[in-house]
């Protein structure tokens, strides 16, 4: 599994690798969704209408995650039907849109739940998600996520940005401590 510690060709100090203890302590998954739960692609036909492709994976991974307990949210920077359908689809409790202040936009969150950054993981993949990742117990980025967001991470998932990545991140957060 990949980990901040093999990136330091973007130059910032990397963050500690979650131990298992601080993955069972989160109570809170939240995501931008462009480029975490998508490839980052957006798909607009010529009459304005917008598609977006979501991993079936994930969305197992999340269902698990809210039926546990956790909860969960998405935090976008822009509007969009598609994301909402979705997060409807998989009955996502906090679907932010329209904040590019996403470290805002989480503390509120946090303050609603009265949680403490270390019960909180945070995946993003852009400049405007730095503070979040930063900010947040657990910060994640995928792989293909812009310099500031890898340099700010404590993990990168294996599997690619819409294609299991945030599955991946569940996994940890619901995997049993060891004995």
């Amino acid at each position: 599994m990949a980990t901040s510690r093999s990136l330091f060709r973007f130059g910032s100090r990397p963050r500690s690798a979650p131990s298992a203890q601080r993955w069972a302590a989160i109570r809170l998954f939240a995501m931008d969704v462009d480029g975490v739960l998508t490839d980052g692609s957006i798909y607009v036909s010529s009459d304005g209408a917008e598609m977006k492709r979501f991993s079936v994976l994930d969305g197992m991974g999340l269902s698990r995650l809210r039926q546990a307990g956790r909860a969960v949210a998405w935090s976008s920077g822009r509007e969009s039907g598609a994301t909402t359908r979705r997060a409807t689809e998989l009955k996502i409790p906090h679907l932010i849109q329209g904040r590019t202040d996403k470290l805002a936009a989480l503390q509120e969150l946090a303050a609603r739940l009265g949680l403490s950054p270390e019960a909180i993981c945070y995946m993003g993949d852009d400049d405007i998600d730095t503070p979040a990742i930063s900010w947040a117990g657990i910060g994640v980025a995928p792989a293909n996520s812009m310099p500031s967001a890898l340099a700010a991470a404590d993990y990168h998932p294996v599997r690619a940005a819409g294609a299991g990545a945030v599955r991946e991140v569940c996994e940890l957060i619901l995997s049993p401590l060891p004995a």
